[in-house]
């Protein structure tokens, strides 16, 4: 028996993907903005990883990372995969 049937649909997968990002954006913007950043200590670092948007089950994160879309990261948080 395969895990075919156990795999998310291929829109579900593209929408979470979507909200993936747009929660990735958000969360970079978000920390780019907090006030009391001292410019001196170079303080222009990326976000790394976020925890994925809990409207979708791990199971999807999880595929989307076996697709090489995402990256687990640890602790349940997931980074954009490899970009082509």
């Amino acid at each position: 028996m395969t895990d075919a049937a156990n795999e998310p649909a291929p829109e579900v997968l593209k929408l979470a993907y979507k909200a993936f990002k747009k929660r990735l954006k958000l969360t970079s913007l978000d920390n780019q903005s907090k006030v009391g950043k001292n410019p001196l200590t170079g303080g222009n670092w990326g976000v790394e990883a976020i925890v994925p948007p809990d409207q979708y089950p791990r199971e999807v994160w999880d595929a989307l990372a076996k697709l090489g879309k995402l990256r687990y990261y640890k602790d349940g948080m997931y980074s954009l995969g490899q970009q082509p």
